[in-house]
């Protein structure tokens, strides 16, 4: 199906989009089983306290204190934060994808992203993203995480756009339905193929090589 909207903006998120979603639950999974963790009192204590960690309100090392080292551990935070940084891996065809998408249609760029500080910038920098994103509203910069609708709201202002120009790409569906409830227009990534695809409706397709 053709959509007549003209997209100037793509929003991206960036886990499960662009990279892999590093501190997930099977990197925490991980995590005990390395570092011999009680993965049930981690996964307990993970979720009271990430949310706020996301929301830029904790440092890592203090998430670190509320989820590992509220009692002595064989190993240091360093040891555990390298661990942390290590589970992510890039997907560079859609990296690759986006670059072109921006070049050649002149696209801005945004990413709407709930992440910690620390985590984030990690990401960000260790995979030059910030080499062709032109906004970053992330849930620890903006103090809101998705699905408050508030933070894609932001997005629109500072991206001086109107909903219909943006297109918002997000490997989650609720995230996707409570943007289009903004009026922004939801593509759901499952894989680079299908993406590419959906793309064309949208008169974005890949420039001849």
């Amino acid at each position: 199906m053709q959509h007549s909207a003209k997209i100037t903006t793509l929003f991206l998120d960036i886990g499960g989009v662009l990279l892999s979603n590093g501190w997930d639950r099977a990197a925490r999974k991980e995590a005990a089983r390395i570092f011999n963790l009680d993965i049930i009192e981690l996964e307990e204590r993970h979720h009271l306290t990430f949310d706020t960690y996301e929301e830029g309100k904790l440092t890592l090392d203090e998430y670190l204190t509320r989820i590992v080292f509220y009692e002595h551990r064989e190993f240091t935070r360093n040891d555990f934060k390298e661990f942390m940084y290590s589970r992510t891996t890039p997907y560079p065809e859609m990296i690759d994808l986006i670059c072109q998408l921006k070049d050649h249609y002149k696209l801005k760029i945004a990413i709407v992203n709930n992440e910690g500080r620390e985590l984030n910038e990690y990401r960000i920098r260790t995979f030059g993203i910030d080499k062709f994103v032109d906004f970053f509203i992330s849930s620890c910069f903006v103090h809101f995480r998705k699905p408050d609708a508030d933070i894609w709201r932001m997005a629109l202002d500072i991206a001086l756009v109107k909903p219909q120009e943006v297109l918002y790409l997000e490997d989650r569906a609720m995230f996707i339905h409570v943007a289009e409830g903004l009026g922004i227009n939801g593509l759901l990534h499952e894989n680079y193929t299908k993406t590419v695809e959906k793309l064309k409706e949208w008169g974005l397709e890949l420039p001849p090589q």
